[in-house]
């Protein structure tokens, strides 16, 4: 029998894919947030945080050995080598975290939330179903713009290291276009329904 199927979550920065994960919970799909994980990871795993700072910098650490999250952020989304070579520790730790969270959750279907899952082939095999969270561009950027006070230029830098909408929806099984005017409760509710018995077929 198959265990859990997994849902991927994702969108661009500021497409309101966490707004779509809650929406997931509070129907009962049980969530794991990557980058909550990392930024977890980032304060439990000495190890992680010892490779990353031989990576991106001794300064990235704060005074307690952990990573300084701003200071990171600010490295790695100007530099995109950097940026891949600190997904290449930060990453594998995630998924390893995730595979454990997994193992004692009991339902059916479980989300992971990813901006970039679906770019790295290879994590290709973590979902089952993929849920693609897109919004004009220009919503996306004054969201984050008034979540993280950041400039235009620097929420562009950080759309720049994603793929683009198009590319999700491509590989995505359902889309939801959340652009403050769509009900996303009723469409989530639907891709549980279907979900459910597409995977009840397969077990």
């Amino acid at each position: 029998m198959k265990d859990s199927c997994v849902i991927l979550c994702t969108g661009g920065i500021g497409s309101g894919k966490s707004v779509v994960t809650r929406l997931f919970r509070e129907l009962g799909v049980p969530s794991y947030d990557c980058d909550r994980a990392a930024l977890s990871l980032y304060d439990r795993d000495p190890q992680l945080c010892a490779a990353v700072a031989d990576v991106a910098g001794a300064d990235v650490l704060d005074a307690a050995g952990r990573i300084d999250r701003r200071a990171l952020a600010g490295r790695i989304f100007a530099d995109a080598s950097l940026l891949s070579a600190v997904e290449a520790l930060v990453h594998p730790a995630v998924i390893r975290d995730f595979e454990a969270w997994k193992a004692v959750q009991d339902s059916v279907l479980v989300v992971i939330e990813s901006a970039i899952l679906l770019e790295k082939p290879r994590f290709a095999g973590v979902m089952d179903v993929t849920v693609a969270v897109t919004a004009p561009e220009a919503v996306r950027i004054a969201r984050v713009i008034a979540r993280d006070g950041v400039s235009e230029t620097q929420v562009r830098q950080r759309m720049a290291t994603q793929w683009d909408d198009a590319a999700r929806a491509a590989h995505a099984d359902f889309i939801l276009e959340n652009d403050d005017r769509m009900a996303l409760l009723p469409a989530v509710m639907d891709i549980i329904d279907k979900t459910n018995r597409r995977w009840k077929r397969l077990i």
